[in-house]
């Protein structure tokens, strides 16, 4: 009698490293994220939600200078990335109400060493630029 013999198949595509082109895609999407995460609207209205789920019209308030069009935009944006919530109230006149997921708020922790650093940072900012501009 002959001892068995374990039968192996070739190796998988899929289960060999990541291609190229899931490496360029990934590298693609990273970029992408860390374009929107850095954008100033972005930034600012992450920024107010940390305070809690916020009607869009205060949100507006909050976020001084952005325009109706691009909160709408910058919102959707985030809600498509998973990182804030739209709740939709049926009542005259509609309410929509948002707030940061879970992933949305440890965004915001990131931001927020940023944003402790700007604070921190901001008078010898201000004196470089003097500095730079007076030369």
């Amino acid at each position: 009698m002959e001892p068995t013999r374990e039968l192996k198949s070739p190796p998988s595509p899929l289960r060999e490293e990541p291609s190229l082109f899931e490496e360029e895609r990934k590298e693609a999407l990273t970029r992408e994220i860390l374009v929107r995460v850095a954008d100033k609207w972005t930034l600012l209205v992450i920024f107010a939600l940390d305070e809690g789920e916020m009607r869009f019209s205060r949100l507006r308030e909050k976020v001084e200078g952005v325009s109706q069009k691009m909160l709408t935009k910058t919102l959707r944006q985030l809600e498509r990335d998973g990182l804030v919530t739209r709740r939709v109230h049926a009542v005259v006149p509609p309410r929509v109400d948002y707030r940061l997921t879970p992933l949305g708020e440890s965004l915001g922790e990131s931001v927020c060493g940023v944003w402790l650093w700007v604070e921190a940072h901001l008078d010898d900012v201000e004196r470089s630029r003097r500095a730079f501009d007076g030369s």
